[in-house]
């Protein structure tokens, strides 16, 4: 016997996200939803109006995904790109909207990146670029951007993403710390420094990470850094003052003794 139509519990689901929002999406976000197989990239319930987890990230819940796409705002044709792509799902939804060969992904993780080209490519979205990177160095290869949509939360935006912006572009992302965070978008002004233009809600997305602090990574950048820096001090040095004195003695002769 046939499951349920996937269809009908995409309307569903869409159904539910207006109720968490309080109103519709945008119709075009609205529209691209009711399209993307949600089943290709969520394994367990997929159209449930509800976050989880899958293969060590954090699966949005549909209503997050509107609610950002909703406040990015994009176009048909609009380069656009994503940082933290997760499952692929929310990329998806995008390519949708603007183009699939107009959507660019970066995911700090390996794993992510694999997994996420594998489902775009189930779903049809193959033409999307996933690429493993610092998202916040974003991808100035394929600058500038049209929308810029961080899926993890900061408190300020990366300067590499606002450089990477198009003076007419949008920037989404949620700003904040812990469960304290706010999806706000920005435009740049005349002189390309950012503003905020909206405060769509709340949300409660994982920090931006840099690299070296993603899963499985062998060590913080920072500490390598740091290590690197007080090898060229003194203290640390291979023929700094703290070797001298264990062979003063040796060293002095005559009357310097």
């Amino acid at each position: 016997m046939d499951g349920p139509d996937p269809a009908l519990l995409r309307e569903d689901m869409l159904d539910s996200v207006e109720h968490s929002l309080g109103h519709a999406p945008g119709e075009a976000v609205r529209d691209a939803m009711s399209t993307v197989p949600r089943e290709e990239f969520v394994a367990e319930a997929p159209y449930a109006n509800r976050a989880g987890e899958q293969g060590g990230t954090r699966v949005l819940a549909p209503a997050t995904v509107a609610r950002m796409l909703s406040a990015l705002d994009a176009d048909s044709g609009d380069e656009t790109l994503v940082v933290g792509v997760g499952v692929g799902y929310t990329a998806a939804v995008l390519a949708e909207i603007v183009g699939a060969r107009h959507v660019h992904a970066v995911d700090i993780s390996r794993r992510m990146v694999y997994d996420a080209r594998q489902n775009l490519a189930a779903a049809d979205y193959e033409a999307v670029l996933v690429d493993c990177a610092d998202g916040a160095n974003g991808l100035p290869a394929y600058a500038p951007f049209d929308r810029v949509l961080v899926e993890a939360a900061a408190v300020d935006p990366p300067r590499a993403l606002a450089d990477q912006l198009a003076p007419d572009g949008r920037l989404v992302l949620p700003r904040g710390r812990g469960a304290d965070q706010s999806v706000v978008a920005f435009e740049p002004d005349d002189a390309g420094r950012l503003h905020e233009t909206e405060t769509a809600g709340p949300v409660s997305l994982s920090p931006l990470l840099v690299d070296g602090e993603q899963a499985g990574a062998g060590e913080r950048n920072r500490t390598r850094r740091e290590d690197a820096e007080f090898s060229q001090q003194g203290y640390f040095a291979k023929t700094g003052w703290e070797h001298e004195w264990i062979d003063w003695d040796d060293r002095l002769t005559g009357t310097d003794r």
